[in-house]
């Protein structure tokens, strides 16, 4: 059970989103400051264990995730969740532009691990690129995969807000995630 205050803050975030789909430029501002621990969570799970991107600090991804974010008018907001969820996902892209800009330069393959804590079983280092090749792959074959993946190991959300936003029960979000994560794991381990 939530407190009162978690719940105004709740509520206010969603009024916040509503503005910001209406144009008004403070509600942007206020809900950027509000959540900017979020997404400092989700940016330091990402960086954890980074191996000399062009990104050095988890300020640097949030505000180039923020910028992206800032130029989109017509989102749909949900609610806090959602906005977390599409954060995940653009500074995701973030890192791989990056990774790929850094690679095209140097002509060099830097392995970068990935680790949320919710899942520290995972913790071998990935390459940025084959990562991204299996969750093309994985699109092509179960685009909701892709959303959870994305949520999940890059946002590091809990099960129960991912159900939230995907409008799914609880336990289908877990058994697509196991799915998921074994069927990436062995789509890397093919791309060796």
């Amino acid at each position: 059970m939530q407190s009162g205050k978690s719940e105004l803050d709740k509520d206010q975030i969603e009024q916040w989103l509503i503005e910001w789909r209406n144009g008004n430029e403070t509600a942007k501002q206020h809900l950027f400051s509000s959540l900017y621990g979020e997404l400092a969570k989700i940016s330091a799970a990402m960086l954890s264990h980074e191996d000399n991107l062009t990104l050095l600090t988890t300020g640097d991804l949030i505000n180039e995730t923020a910028l992206k974010l800032l130029n989109l008018n017509r989102i749909q907001w949900q609610d806090q969740s959602h906005f977390l969820a599409l954060s995940a996902r653009v500074m995701r892209q973030v890192l791989i532009d990056h990774y790929r800009e850094k690679n095209a330069k140097r002509r060099q393959h830097h392995k970068v691990q990935l680790v949320t804590n919710f899942a520290p079983d995972i913790d071998e280092s990935i390459d940025y690129e084959k990562l991204e090749t299996a969750l093309q792959q994985l699109q092509q074959i179960k685009p909701e995969s892709v959303e959870i993946v994305e949520m999940r190991y890059f946002g590091g959300l809990s099960f129960a807000q991912i159900a939230d936003v995907t409008g799914v029960s609880e336990s289908t979000v877990k058994r697509s995630w196991r799915a998921s994560r074994a069927w990436l794991l062995d789509a890397l381990d093919d791309q060796t």
